[in-house]
């Protein structure tokens, strides 16, 4: 599976078996995004490859470890490394292909914006559960 910036100026590629998805709620994903929530899938390292414009990206990062990377040139939010953890985080708005994925968790629903209404039947988690956690909760059926 492709994904790419809104300009076209980064894209990257997936393989493998994918994940499912999760979304975040927390007011740091809500302001990155400019949504309700943030709806992204954590990939192995060695699944993901950039193809173009790596070199493009740009990073914001909190004290509190929070990354957001994005493209310099149209501000699109990009994949960034989960921290020094052999993963990868990938916004799922940025996949170009039309797969079927299925959102599997909700988290963070304890600090959800008042106005959102979360009707997936997925699990929710009031909190952020440990990124192992989290991977248990998205891991691909078999």
């Amino acid at each position: 599976m492709r994904g790419d910036c809104l300009c076209g100026e980064i894209s990257f590629e997936i393989v493998g078996t994918l994940p499912k998805l999760y979304q975040c709620h927390c007011s740091l994903c809500r302001k990155q995004g400019g949504s309700s929530s943030n709806t992204g899938l954590i990939i192995a390292k060695e699944n993901f490859r950039w193809l173009i414009g790596e070199e493009k990206t740009s990073s914001y990062v909190k004290a509190t470890g929070f990354r957001s990377d994005f493209c310099s040139k149209c501000g699109s939010v990009v994949p960034n490394p989960f921290r020094d953890k052999p993963y990868v985080w990938v916004p799922a708005g940025s996949l170009d292909d039309t797969m079927p994925l299925e959102i599997a968790a909700h988290i963070c629903v304890g600090s959800k914006a008042s106005w959102d209404l979360i009707s997936s039947g997925a699990v929710q988690c009031d909190t952020m559960p440990t990124l192992l956690e989290l991977i248990d909760l998205i891991a691909p059926s078999t």
